[in-house]
């Protein structure tokens, strides 16, 4: 994709968006209408609840090299064979925006132009924080309908080798082989594969090379007006097919179309429940943690069926 391409496609795209709102919910969470979180209930069958993040890594890997902390501070080991009352606490400290563990991207993840999304000023990302757009927006949650479009099942392979594309056609074609079709306001979960071969393969370095969206297919997302954005990889290809511009999805959803992404998530477990249910939407409940000023946050999405 040329350079000249990207930037028409990047305009186009923002032009369609709406801009930040000062209260409230801003940008693609839009399109989630309270009509729309009260009708995705209907989208709940069998009581069960399944989870779409993966376990968070504390040991280094090619492709997470500064993982998470996680470090008992109490009881010591004098507390242990003591009779009194202790507790066990800990601390837990990570990278958010990592190459492993499931997270979700703020709207001021990405400065593009010297701005963030809407034109909002670059400036407003401080060593104290970002003053706007941060995590903190989605305090209440993003509650609605999930659908999951699983590409290896489509092409029938276990997953998609690092450096291919998941396009406009493909996400088409998953919704018409799995009898489901994405609407306004939904949130779309785009499975690659990339967890399940990281756990069969072993891990990579998947900043050098993985599966993500063509940046044409960011598209669909405007179109059916979709409301956030979540895949087991990266979301980007790598290497990328734009030049000069490594993350050119995150570059369309977030900074031109105001679009939650969430980033290495987890889908083997929801995959085999929805088979069997003959169903691939689902009520879905993701929660970041309340962080001010904060990029992004760990995050769990929960799948209700």
């Amino acid at each position: 994709m040329t350079a000249d391409d990207f930037r028409a496609l990047y305009e186009r795209l923002r032009s369609q968006a709406a801009p930040p709102a000062v209260n409230g919910r801003c940008g693609a969470l839009r399109h989630l209408t309270p009509e729309r979180v009260a009708a995705s209930a209907s989208e709940v069958r069998l009581g069960r609840t399944v989870s779409m993040a993966a376990p968070i890594e504390t040991v280094p890997g090619p492709d997470d090299p500064e993982p998470a902390v996680h470090r008992m501070t109490g009881p010591s080991p004098r507390d242990l064979r003591s009779d009194a009352l202790h507790f066990a606490t800990d601390r837990f400290a990570m990278n958010v925006h990592g190459d492993a563990d499931s997270h979700l991207d703020a709207l001021c993840h990405v400065v593009f132009d010297g701005e963030l999304y809407g034109g909002v000023p670059a400036s407003t990302v401080t060593d104290a924080g970002a003053g706007r757009l941060s995590v903190d927006l989605l305090g209440d949650g993003i509650v609605g309908r999930g659908v999951l479009l699983d590409i290896p099942r489509l092409r029938g392979v276990p997953w998609l080798e690092p450096g291919d594309h998941v396009t406009s056609g493909d996400l088409t074609a998953a919704e018409a082989a799995q009898g489901v079709r994405v609407g306004p306001g939904d949130l779309l979960f785009v499975r690659v594969g990339h967890r399940l071969r990281r756990t069969e393969l072993g891990p990579w370095d998947s900043a050098a090379a993985r599966v993500g969206l063509h940046p044409t297919a960011v598209e669909f997302l405007a179109e059916r007006e979709v409301s956030a954005l979540g895949g087991d990889g990266n979301n980007d290809t790598a290497p990328s097919v734009v030049e000069d511009i490594a993350f050119p999805v995150h570059v369309l959803a977030i900074h031109a179309m105001g679009t939650h992404l969430m980033d290495y998530l987890g889908f083997e477990d929801l995959v085999p429940v929805c088979t069997r249910a003959g169903r691939w939407s689902f009520l879905c409940v993701v929660a970041p943690l309340r962080l001010t000023g904060a990029t992004g946050s760990p995050v769990n999405p929960i799948a209700v069926l």
